[in-house]
């Protein structure tokens, strides 16, 4: 007898149970339909999304902190570790400002803004402020001093990022010195800490379509679909302007590696689902190191690139502001020279850095932008009030593909990738979780007084 097929319900059910990818884009169709039928009872529903994102936010640090260590280790040379660093901020820099001429270049084709004829004084300033909290983006030399440690604890305790990337490039650092025979218990203590820190991970992962539930019925009951036609012109140009600069990064991720960006975004396709339902890149951060890993780029490689991109390499941020500033200006009927334009753009590459973290950052940025044009009312930044949050899934794609990409490039640029367990994990010949169970052990600490080719042949 030929073996029976299952019912289309019962298909159905164990796709829901053990598909991740469906169980959050059911979540996400179910939380916009409960914010479009009751807008008033969905804004109830934000905590849900708001505790997701603060229980992933208690790992990252502590797994940034020992992914960072522990590559250092593995790769045996500090200076190749700094190389990765010089040449991700090269990087970053590129991408940043490809992301902010494209869109400048598409707002000056489309014009957004142009016939909205609106006048600044009818707008509310003070809704910005109550946005932003009277915050203020750091100086250049607050920007570096804020990235240096004030205490151990306090770093990991406030959760910031580069304060944390540096502890941990100490800690490497001071190992490699001490070598194994000094420190022989430290290093897979680390280790073994951040094999635990991914299995909660994983426990917590399992929250995430009550939480793109609740995120997606506040964002529906809050701001409702109606907002979505009135700026319709800026909305589709943002996102083809996105669409664009993804495109880029996909041919130069090709150009680069051989790999394919379509490929690595249906590896990740449940962690980029999730991003869009929390409008938060953080939220899958702990997920994406660990595929990045899988996908074949080396620990320090990923421990570095990937949380330092998040604050210098908001691709998405980037392009949204460019697009933003043009479209004030247009609104209110400014006419930018090109040589305000690139003021927009040098502006946006200081100002954009300093964003991470910081509440209602793209208009501090777009005010900080306004100001130093002298041309643009302050108060006409209230004009995205409306539409902001709506950006929020394309600067979150573009934010995250972008980081991606440029760990697979730097990793490439620096040796330190593997190519062919790259394109078979994309390829789906291999299952990641085998690749992962094949990782070599972590290799002792290197003692400072061995050999460069000691060093090489250790790790």
């Amino acid at each position: 007898m030929p073996p029976s097929v299952p019912s289309l319900s019962r298909r159905v059910a164990r796709t829901l149970r053990t598909s991740l990818f469906a169980q959050v884009l059911c979540a996400l169709v179910l939380g916009i339909a409960v914010g479009k039928l009751w807008p008033d009872t969905a804004t109830a529903f934000q905590p849900l999304g708001d505790g997701f994102t603060r229980l992933i936010k208690t790992v990252i640090s502590p797994l940034v902190f020992c992914v960072v260590v522990v590559g250092i280790a593995k790769a045996g040379d500090l200076k190749a570790f700094g190389r990765i660093g010089v040449k991700a901020l090269i990087w970053f820099e590129v991408a940043s400002t490809a992301a902010l001429v494209i869109g400048l270049v598409a707002a000056n084709v489309v014009g957004p803004g142009k016939g909205m004829n609106v006048d600044p004084s009818s707008l509310d300033a003070a809704a910005v402020n109550q946005t932003t909290g009277g915050g203020q983006l750091p100086s250049t030399t607050e920007f570096v001093l804020n990235a240096l440690p004030e205490s151990f604890i306090g770093a990991f305790a406030e959760n910031e990022l580069l304060q944390v990337l540096i502890l941990a490039c100490l800690v490497g650092a001071a190992l490699l010195h001490l070598g194994h025979t000094k420190v022989p218990k430290i290093l897979p203590a680390i280790d073994q800490a951040q094999d635990v820190i991914f299995t909660v991970v994983g426990f917590i992962m399992r929250l995430a379509p009550i939480a793109v539930f609740g995120a997606m019925a506040h964002l529906v009951g809050n701001y409702g679909l109606g907002v979505m036609k009135t700026y319709a012109k800026l909305i589709v140009l943002c996102y083809v302007a996105a669409a664009l600069f993804v495109a880029l990064l996909a041919l130069a991720l090709r150009m680069v590696t051989g790999l394919s960006l379509w490929k690595f975004l249906r590896y990740i396709r449940e962690e980029m689902l999730l991003a869009l339902g929390t409008a938060s890149t953080e939220s899958v951060m702990p997920r994406v190191m660990q595929k990045l890993r899988r996908a074949g780029a080396r620990d320090d490689a990923v421990g570095l690139v990937l949380p330092t991109g998040y604050s210098f390499n908001l691709d998405g941020a980037s392009l949204y502001l460019s697009i933003g500033t043009l479209f004030i200006a247009q609104a209110v009927g400014v006419d930018l020279s090109l040589s305000q334009q690139i003021t927009v753009v040098l502006v946006l590459m200081l100002t954009s850095k300093g964003m991470a973290g910081i509440p209602g950052s793209a208009f501090l940025a777009l005010s900080a932008t306004a100001s130093s044009l002298g041309a643009i009312p302050a108060g006409a930044v209230a004009l995205l009030l409306g539409v902001d949050r709506i950006m929020d899934s394309m600067r979150v794609v573009t934010n995250l593909l972008g980081n991606c990409v440029a760990v697979f490039a730097v990793s490439r640029w620096e040796g330190a990738l593997d190519i062919e367990r790259a394109k078979k994990v994309l390829d789906g010949e291999t299952a990641a979780e085998d690749l992962e169970g094949g990782d070599e052990p972590v290799p002792a600490v290197v003692p400072a007084q061995k050999t460069k080719e000691t060093v090489v042949d250790a790790s």
